[in-house]
């Protein structure tokens, strides 16, 4: 889970309207074959609770996100491997 320098992007939802992102951290599974990023709202402040988005992706040459598609989570086990990582990246963040 690499987040050397802070990573924005930007999602277009299904009214096109664009809103900017801050890549909290990506990390592969080797259970799914994938990787994944996990985001949030780029305007939010720093104490403020935040809702963090969630998906897959194909990592670039480098193994970065890159400029590829982000593909939702779709199973529910999957979605709970993944809450399970982010419990165990907050949890890791308080203890520092």
């Amino acid at each position: 889970m690499d987040n050397e320098e802070e990573q924005q992007i930007t999602l277009v939802d299904d009214h096109g309207n664009e809103e900017l992102y801050t890549v909290l951290f990506t990390f592969d599974s080797e259970d799914y074959g994938k990787s994944y990023v996990l985001l949030y709202p780029s305007e939010a402040a720093e104490d403020e609770e935040v809702d963090i988005q969630a998906y897959s992706f194909e990592p670039d040459e480098n193994h970065d996100l890159g400029e590829g598609e982000l593909s939702p989570i779709e199973s529910d086990d999957e979605w709970d491997m993944v809450e399970e990582v982010l419990n165990t990246f907050l949890g890791d963040q308080d203890n520092e």
